[in-house]
């Protein structure tokens, strides 16, 4: 009973904040809303006893929602929502292609006709669908990680207020030169 309960609790929550990512006037906030409605999202997974996805789900948006968030504060003209902002362009035209997306994806999912399960179920799943995921893939997801931590890593030492100079980040003034102070003579000469 309880997982139906959360299940319905996990899906109101996650659309939710997924509605308010359009009704805030921050990108800083918009991204932390995604990633509120990701993490909801993966919650649904581990409801659903998809515990190897669910954690897959919030490691990677985590990772990638923290980087878009520092590179929002970092680069946005207005990261805070100080200044009203516009987050939906094309009110008319998103929703035409919205509506039509989604009638045509229901379309599909009610009308194709799914094969019915003849293998029957496996002992381990998970260890199944990792293999799936990662086999061919190992040294690619390998790479990928560390140039995510890297990415994070670098983008929050450039997002400090040292910056990427360290303590040497205010510029030095040049040494004044001995020819710098030349004599001035006035037009009227000595009186």
């Amino acid at each position: 009973m309880w997982e139906v309960i959360a299940f319905w609790v996990l899906a109101v929550l996650a659309v939710a904040s997924g509605i308010a990512v359009f009704r805030v006037d921050s990108m800083a906030r918009a991204t932390f809303l995604l990633l509120a409605s990701f993490l909801f999202v993966a919650g649904e997974m581990l409801v659903l006893e998809l515990h190897y996805l669910g954690a897959l789900t919030v490691l990677m948006m985590t990772a990638e929602m923290a980087i878009m968030a520092v590179f929002m504060i970092m680069f946005m003209m207005n990261p805070a929502g100080l200044e009203p902002m516009e987050m939906v362009h094309n009110k008319r035209g998103a929703l035409v292609i919205s509506v039509a997306v989604f009638v045509a994806l229901t379309a599909a999912a009610l009308v194709v006709p799914w094969p019915e399960r003849a293998a029957p179920h496996p002992s381990d799943a998970t260890h199944q669908l990792g293999e799936a995921i990662m086999r061919d893939k190992m040294l690619v997801m390998m790479v990928v990680g560390v140039g995510l931590f890297a990415t994070m890593v670098a983008a929050t030492l450039l997002a400090t207020a040292r910056g990427r100079y360290g303590e040497h980040a205010a510029p030095s003034r040049p040494e004044p030169s001995p020819h710098a102070h030349a004599h001035h003579h006035h037009a009227g000469g000595d009186r």
